[in-house]
């Protein structure tokens, strides 16, 4: 185990109520799972854009002039990106992928463009 390197895990949260991204300075841990009463808690992905921002899950990036929203694949057990709108071809996130990237903003920021 010594080579072990354990990752930070970040999280920032939507609040339904004020409709703002937020970053946590709290959370509450339940069995294992972690919640914040009336907010979407938001995973950092571990891969930052060409600019070195943090890609968080849900975050909507720009490669060339095509949007990409970030989220989790159940099937896959990872990260993905997929077109935004439209959710299709689905590809592995990576950070070589996201070099040339630009994260724009949340989709709970957007206004569904």
């Amino acid at each position: 185990m010594n080579d072990f390197i354990p990752r930070k895990l970040k999280f920032k949260a939507w609040n339904k109520d004020t409709k703002l991204l937020m970053r946590l300075n709290a959370i509450e841990c339940v069995r294992g799972e972690l919640i914040k009463k009336d907010h979407i808690i938001l995973q950092f992905t571990g891969v930052s854009d060409g600019e070195g921002d943090e890609i968080y899950e849900m975050d909507i990036v720009l490669k060339g002039s095509e949007k990409f929203l970030i989220m989790w694949d159940n099937e896959r057990s990872g990260w993905i990106v997929v077109t935004h709108p439209g959710r299709a071809n689905p590809q592995p996130l990576t950070k070589e992928s996201m070099i040339n990237a630009k994260r724009l903003w949340s989709c709970f920021e957007s206004d569904g463009s």
